[in-house]
This record gives structure tokens, sequence and C-alpha cells, in this order.
């Protein structure tokens, strides 16, 4: 009895470990490969100007970022500055004055210091991320990154152009931060506030500048497969991080997601919507949200399934398509022109 009760226990901690990990087969060995990357924080380098001297301050920065200040202060922040860094101009003596010294900007980036007194565990983390992206694609650009504090505008992190992305530090706060109820976060958007989401969400916008989510008259499948790929892409990029990072659910959606894979797969197929283009009834299954609707009873109080659980069963597909065609690689698979319904069919697909 004790060797059988042995042998269950380690089953059921086999199960329990591949669910909450990303656990891939045949990780490439990219400890040869050199990546530079420059990181910079701007936030820090913005808010140690003399603010009885701004405009010296700024033209200062301006040596240090000469191409990156003035899209910050005239694209970003809309102060139409252009350059012109004299305290006479109103985006100097008013804008930028009112960013370095109201109280609540401030306190901001105080907070910002304290959570983030160095970027080096982030770095490392890029890194990495970014020695996978050249084993894959080894003509791939890698940017430099730029870690801002945009006043909890929601702009996590986003693109200045194929040689530049931004990190907005002021959104990876952590779920408790106090502030993010006020400017209208939802609860379920939360778990991307860790500072675990921050490389998930910097490679998916390095992923979206090159590989842009289509939305306009395409069925669920076709939504499910695109946002697939791009998960697809992100657990080879990084390899190590569990699966509840990588789709920014808690661990108890994605446990749900695994142990409900079939119900997930033939409600699509019952309720007729892999083929459906009707925008309202498609796209909250490939986006965040509270939960996924139609696949919980109506009187459950509490609902423990993700918004974009077709995010999650469309990397299921894709997943099982790369196990059919093992010889298919990273590029084929992303750049490739691939018909939904006949890429559905070559995965032979089947849900646990």
């Amino acid at each position: 009895m004790s060797a059988k009760w042995y042998l269950c226990s380690i089953a059921a901690l086999l199960l329990i470990l591949n669910s909450c990990s990303n656990n891939p087969e045949n990780i490439p060995d990219v400890s040869k490969i050199e990546v530079s990357l420059q990181t910079h924080r701007f936030d820090l380098d913005l808010y140690a100007i003399d603010t009885n001297h701004i405009a010296e301050g700024l033209q200062k920065l301006s040596a240090k970022y000469p191409d990156f200040l003035n899209y910050y202060l005239d694209t970003v922040r809309e102060y139409n500055i252009h350059g012109n860094f004299n305290d006479t101009v109103k985006g100097i003596r008013e804008d930028v004055r009112l960013d370095l010294t109201f109280k609540d900007f401030v306190n901001l980036e105080d907070t910002i210091k304290k959570y983030y007194p160095d970027n080096k565990d982030i770095d490392d983390k890029l890194t990495a991320g970014f020695k996978f992206i050249k084993y894959y694609f080894p003509e791939a650009v890698v940017p430099r990154i730029i870690y801002l504090n945009m006043g909890l505008s929601k702009w996590p992190t986003f693109p200045v152009d194929q040689n530049t992305l931004c990190i907005g530090l002021d959104m990876f706060l952590g779920e408790q931060y106090p502030h993010y109820k006020a400017i209208g976060l939802p609860e379920y958007m939360l778990s991307h506030s860790r500072r675990s989401y921050i490389p998930v969400s910097l490679f998916s916008t390095y992923y979206r500048m090159s590989h842009p989510f289509m939305p306009d008259d395409k069925t669920l499948l076709d939504l499910m497969l695109q946002r697939g790929r791009e998960q697809f892409f992100l657990h080879k990029i990084l390899p190590h991080e569990p699966d509840s990072v990588l789709f920014g659910f808690t661990q108890t959606q994605i446990n749900w997601c695994a142990e409900n894979e079939a119900l997930i797969y033939n409600f699509f197929i019952r309720q007729n919507y892999l083929y459906d283009k009707t925008p309202q009834t498609i796209m909250p299954y490939v986006h965040e949200g509270p939960f996924a609707r139609g696949l919980e009873a109506a009187d459950d109080v509490v609902k423990v399934s993700p918004g974009n659980v077709g995010s999650w069963l469309g990397y299921r597909i894709v997943a099982s398509y790369m196990q059919q065609y093992p010889k298919t690689t990273l590029s084929e698979l992303l750049n490739g022109h691939h018909d939904p319904a006949r890429f559905l069919d070559s995965a032979k697909y089947k849900p646990r």
C-alpha cells in the first residue's frame, strides 16, 4: 500500500508541475549567443532635473537621449517644445514643471524608485529572451530599452520604432498598488501589473510590430490561431516562465483551462463559434475579460474561467500542429500563410 501511495503521489506531483510551468522540451543552448542589451532609466534621469533650472536640465538630458527626448516631450506628452529648451516656452514653464513638481506625480516616481531601485533582474530576463530571438531569427535587431514613468496612462510597453522599445514602470507596480483602481484598471487586468509580466508584455509588443493582430472580418478560429502563434513565440522566447505568467492568468485560471480543455473546445463547436465572424460574439474570447461567457454555470457566484480563454486554446492548437510537423521552423510558423480550417485539420488537435 505504501509503494502504491508513493507512486500515486509522484504522478500527482508531476501533473501539478506540468500544469504550473512552461516545461518545454529541447530548449536550445543560447549561452554562446552574444547580446548587448542597452537599457536606460529615463524616469530617473528626468526626475533628477533641478526644478529651478528645468530648461538647462532638458538640454543635458537631450545630450544623453538625442533622438528620444523630443519624441517623449512632443509625441508622447504633446508639449510642443520641439527642441526649444528655454524656460519661457509654455511646454517647459508649465507642463514639464508640473510633471516634476506636482505631488501625485512625484509620489508616483518615488514609488517606482522603491519598487525598482534597479532593473538588473529585468534586464537579465530581457537579454535571455533576445538571445532566443537571435537563435531563431539571426538577423533580428535587438532594440534598446527605455524605462519610463508614464503617469499611470495605461501604456505598459510600446515601440518608438524598430530600434527602441519603452517600458512604463508605473504600470508594473504589483497587484496591490492602490491607485490602479482609481484609473479604472479592472481587477482581471491586475495580474498584468506584476513585475514578472514585464518580459511578456515587452516581447508581445516586439512580436506585434511585425505580426499585428488582424481582427477585421476574421473567424474566431482565425483569431485564436493568431493569438496562439503569438503565445507559441512567447513560449519559445521565454521558455522558463510558467503559463500563468505567459498568459497573464492566475494559476487557478491556468488549472481551470487544463482541467476543462475538452469542455472549452466542445463549447465553441456546439455554439458554432469557430467560423463565426460576429465581433460582439467572438472578440471577448480573445481579449482579456473577467470570465469566459457561457463556459460556467450562470448561477456560479465566483467564475474561474479567464475571459481570454480563446488565446489559451489557440496556443494548444498551434502546439499540437508543431508536434505533428516538428521540422517546421518558428519562422515558417509565424510568417507562413495558413488557412485556419486546414491548419486545424493538420494539427490533429485532440483536447484532453
